[in-house]
């Protein structure tokens, strides 16, 4: 199988990246499963019920969230009524929506897409490694599920990485989204597991982590907050990373970045 997954949208600028490159892609590079982090794509702030509906439209599958989940008031009944929109694993029992999701490909391709939240320097959510490994035992990749996918939204970089080695050989890919930065890590580990720290974001690089420069540069000089973040709005880079999986075992034969427009270094074409 082929997937696509785009780090952290921010903004509209990030929005319009997606927007505009995901049926391409998807025509291109032959893809089955298309999956995107949207926590930060109303401006920088969360996703609304209109911006999932424009991402379906333009060809994303799933959209996973993050420690912004809840930022738009109408989530929290929204996300009940939107099977594709997934937010963490590990927030507390009896929070609304649901943190993993099995989906049926066109061809019928069973894709399982969850997300955990990292504790180390974020909110004391419950353990990401006893609750992904807790929903795991209910699927076995390659039987149950054709391609696993796993995100880690996570501030520690080491956190990511211990996630990745835990879950190696049980799941197709785990990637770290939240730092909004792409990682030169791209791997596939011993046991069969693609890996990447972070698929870095889908927004304009030309800023302080997807945020206008002015604020965020406020802050740190003088300590004191002058105005609200908002999102920068030049030309986004869309980052991602791409997979390639082995039908009978659904372990990955193939990971790679993606950075397509934008600021930063262009990704090599996949071929």
């Amino acid at each position: 199988m082929k997937l696509l997954y785009c780090g952290d949208i921010v903004g509209r600028s990030g929005r319009d990246a997606v927007i505009a490159r995901i049926p391409v892609l998807r025509r291109e590079l032959g893809l089955d499963f298309v999956v995107v982090n949207g926590e930060n794509a109303a401006a920088g702030f969360g996703i609304t019920s209109r911006i999932c509906a424009e991402l379906y439209e333009a060809g994303v599958d799933a959209i996973v969230l993050g420690n912004h989940s809840w930022d738009q008031r109408e989530t929290l009944s929204y996300i009940q009524s939107d099977a594709k929109l997934i937010r963490p694993l590990n927030y507390p029992k009896g929070t609304p929506g649901r943190g993993s999701a099995m989906f049926t490909t066109p061809q019928g391709k069973r894709v399982l897409v969850a997300q955990v939240m990292g504790r180390v320097f974020m909110d004391p959510l419950d353990d990401p490694f006893a609750t992904i490994d807790t929903e795991l035992a209910k699927y076995r990749l390659g039987a149950s599920a054709d391609l696993i996918l796993v995100d880690i939204h996570a501030e520690a970089t080491s956190e990511k990485m211990a996630m990745g080695h835990f879950l190696d050989g049980r799941v197709s890919m785990v990637c770290g989204t939240h730092s909004h930065i792409p990682t030169a890590d791209a791997q596939i580990l011993p046991d069969g597991t693609a890996y990447q720290t972070d698929a870095g974001m889908c927004g304009d690089y030309n800023s302080v982590i997807g945020m206008e420069k002015t604020e965020p540069l406020s802050r740190f000089l003088r300590k004191i907050p002058s105005g609200r973040f908002e999102p920068a709005n030049g030309e986004a880079t869309l980052c991602a990373v791409y997979l390639e999986t082995d039908d009978r075992t659904g372990l990955a034969t193939r990971i790679q970045p993606v950075r397509l427009g934008g600021r930063l270094a262009q990704s090599p074409v996949i071929l």
